[in-house]
């Protein structure tokens, strides 16, 4: 979390201030100034962004005898006060509106949903959205609910299980896609990258300073490539 990151750096800052140690303190505050322009700082972020979210091509048109699309899972807050699209992220209600979209280019095909419940929300993900597709016209017996898996590792094992070695489309976000990817060939997988809810804007004329939305994806980026080294060094060895 960039902002978090350069809170605790300015609050060091002002503790070295407090105990009069005024060089520690002023390379502390002018890191985290630094820090946070950077990661707030809009032409950087979305150059960064973009050259990871694509990697993979836009899926325009599913591939013929596709028979599965897996759709990786995200986030939910239930609230049956709500309708279910506001009970859903944005990201998930963006990643399952893809999945239908090719879905529906595809006669014999089923999408796979997949998601476990939260520390403090018991409705498992792929549950709500199950629903989300039920109300967009998806009948349920081209729904398969996999309410277990905990991480993108996890969907590969059960993907494993479904499908074998036949291709299936795999949607995610443009910026997750890249690790899915690798997680899910590790497994001798052979999904087709559909990505989707592309966050990077390259075509702007304009650019943010301190901007909030450049945090955000910030956040994104550090995120995924953290996943990235973990998966290439650590996860290797253990």
């Amino acid at each position: 979390m960039p902002l978090s990151i350069a809170m605790i750096l300015f609050g060091l800052g002002l503790w070295m201030m407090y105990k009069n140690s005024y060089k520690k303190a002023k390379i502390l505050l002018g890191t985290s100034f630094v820090w946070l322009f950077l990661c707030s700082y809009s032409p950087l972020v979305d150059t960064l962004l973009y050259k990871l979210e694509t990697t993979y091509p836009t899926l325009h048109k599913a591939p013929k005898d596709i028979h599965y699309i897996y759709l990786l899972g995200g986030g939910h807050h239930t609230n049956n006060s709500l309708p279910i699209t506001s009970q859903i992220v944005p990201i998930s209600v963006v990643r399952l509106t893809e999945a239908i979209r090719l879905y529906r280019q595809l006669p014999d095909a089923k999408i796979i949903l997949s998601g476990y419940s939260g520390m403090f929300d018991t409705t498992p993900h792929a549950t709500m959205q199950y629903a989300l597709a039920i109300s967009l016209g998806v009948p349920a017996k081209d729904l398969i609910v996999q309410s277990s898996p905990k991480d993108t590792k996890e969907e590969a094992l059960v993907a494993k299980q479904i499908i074998g070695k036949k291709p299936f489309i795999l949607v995610s976000s443009a910026s997750h896609l890249p690790r899915a990817m690798q997680i899910f060939a590790s497994q001798n997988l052979h999904p087709i990258p559909a990505p989707t809810n592309h966050l990077a804007d390259t075509n702007s004329k304009y650019f943010d300073i301190f901007s909030i939305q450049s945090l955000h994806k910030s956040q994104i980026l550090i995120h995924e490539y953290l996943g990235l080294l973990w998966h290439h060094f650590i996860a290797k060895i253990i």
